[in-house]
């Protein structure tokens, strides 16, 4: 089998990713962009699993659409206030992934943030720490135990340095009696994409404050 390059982080975060998620299970793209990773997610829950992706680019939930569709899977479209996903399928959400905790309220086995901005986009129009925290915080308060969140992180872009910062202290902040947490960097290239990865431990009740 061919192995990806040992620095495609992305790569590694769909193969953290997949140990915990099962069949049936619910999971979150935070960044639905061309709709690679969603389709990761898509194939590793099945026909029974439930798969939530959000994007607040128009383009980017159609590329995603294509995509999935191409594979034989048939997403659905719903609004940022749609209320929550109570079915099976996969739903693509045109709006903000700060507004997760009122769409998903199924604990998620995974879920996956590929920060940035949208290959072959606009490059101005970028994640923001802003949101991107508000998300994560709303995905951690409510991730299965034993569940993981993947964050793929880009410095080198304009505004990417202000937002790695921020996630940085993000997981540094989790709480270690209720989190595991795993960074892995290119440490001989600057400005390369790194991950940040983190598992609830099991045990731990869904709902929590940090």
């Amino acid at each position: 089998m061919l192995k990806p390059a040992l620095t495609r982080v992305i790569s590694w975060a769909h193969e953290l990713l997949s140990e915990v998620v099962a069949q049936g299970d619910t999971v979150i793209d935070l960044t639905a962009g061309n709709g690679h990773d969603t389709l990761v997610l898509a194939r590793l829950v099945g026909a029974d699993g439930c798969v939530v992706a959000f994007d607040i680019q128009e383009a980017a939930l159609w590329s995603t659409a294509d995509r999935l569709t191409a594979e034989g899977l048939s997403p659905v479209r719903i609004a940022v206030d749609g209320g929550p996903v109570t079915a099976t399928g996969v739903f693509l959400v045109h709006g903000s992934h700060a507004a997760v905790d009122g769409i998903v309220q199924t604990a998620p086995a995974g879920v996956i943030a590929n920060l940035g901005y949208l290959p072959g986009g606009d490059p101005a129009v970028i994640t923001r720490p802003e949101t991107t925290c508000t998300a994560l915080h709303g995905v951690c308060n409510c991730l299965a135990p034993g569940g993981r969140l993947a964050v793929v992180v880009y410095p080198g872009h304009s505004g990417g340095q202000q937002e790695a910062e921020r996630v940085d202290d993000f997981f540094a902040g989790l709480a270690e009696d209720s989190f595991e947490t795993l960074c892995l960097r290119v440490t001989n290239r600057s400005g390369a994409p790194y991950l940040h990865v983190a598992e609830r431990r099991r045990g731990k009740p869904s709902r929590m404050k940090f």
